[in-house]
This record gives C-alpha cells, structure tokens and sequence, in this order.
C-alpha cells in the first residue's frame, strides 16, 4: 500500500471516526493527509470508495483482534467481551464505526451498508463458532444475542454509559452459561 493511500486512510479513519462520515468533505481529508487531490482520485474514485476502504480496513482490524483471543468456548467469549467493555469504556470511544456508518447510509444496498452487514455477519459467526465449540445447547439463538449485546455496548460506550456497558455484558454472559 503506498504512503499516500495511508495517509488518507488514517486521516479519514480519525475524521471520520470523529466527526462522521457525511460532515467531513474530501477537500479537508486531502489537505490533512498533505497530498494532491490527483492522487486522491487516483486512490480513489469516490467518497464512497473511501468510506468503504476505511471500513475494510477497520473490519481487518477487528477481525485480526479477535480471532486471536487464544480461549475457546465461553471462555473466549467473555475475554471477547471483556476487551470490548474495556474499548468501550476508555477514552476517546465514539461508538462503533459501523453502526455509525450505518446510521448515516440508511439504504441497505449501499456499498458501506454491506461492509457493515458483512461485519455484523462474521461477527455473529464468530460467536457461534465459539459457542459450538464450548458444546452450547443453541449457538445461533446465543450468538444473536451477544451480536445485539455487542452493539448494545457500543452505542452505550459511546454515550459515556459505562455502568449500562458493564450490566448488558454481565447479563449477556449469564443468559448464555
């Protein structure tokens, strides 16, 4: 990847986590990121294809982050868990960068809508794969719920709701054991 697709993804990733995708235009992600509009386009077509590299991106990260947790089962799950309350609760947190995306393109056959379908996708998979392998009597049904509590996390995180953050996963993990 070249130093100036990085820069313009790292600008847009912080402006965008910050301040929401449709508030920050391409003349200020060009002139923060310190290149040409040229070699804006010639990385990208569009705005869109931006937000949607961003996303990618941030999608990778995530998933590189947790298919690592090395515990399997509930165990994983809960050390899962626990780094998100953790994100969630720290400095800086400004909620889920695909829920957020999702908010602000409402169509669901948006390019950035199916990243983020995609992301919530792996994301439930991951859970029922976890609890498959803990021996879980229904882990379709209990990823559904940790998926809806992993978003619940993130939009109370990013209000600053700590306490309703910490109480959801506390009885997420108790409805699934």
């Amino acid at each position: 990847m070249s130093a100036a697709r990085v820069r313009l993804l790292e600008t847009a990733t912080r402006l965008f986590y910050a301040e929401g995708v449709h508030t920050v235009g391409i003349d200020r992600i060009i002139a923060e990121a310190g290149i040409a509009k040229a070699t804006f386009y010639r990385h990208f077509k569009t705005k869109e294809d931006l937000v949607v590299a961003y996303l990618e991106r941030e999608y990778g990260r995530q998933r590189e982050a947790l298919e690592s947790v090395e515990a399997h089962g509930f165990d994983g799950i809960v050390t899962i868990f626990g780094t998100l309350r953790d994100i969630s609760c720290g400095p800086g947190f400004r909620g889920c960068p695909f829920l957020n995306a999702a908010v602000e393109f409402p169509d669901p056959t948006h390019p950035v809508r199916r990243v983020v379908d995609d992301y919530r996708t792996w994301f439930r998979e991951l859970m029922a794969e976890r609890l498959r392998a803990g021996g879980h009597r229904a882990p379709d049904e209990a990823a559904r719920v940790l998926l809806m509590t992993r978003d619940g996390v993130t939009i109370s995180g990013g209000v600053g709701d700590s306490e309703t953050v910490r109480a959801g996963i506390t009885a997420a993990m108790n409805q699934i054991a």
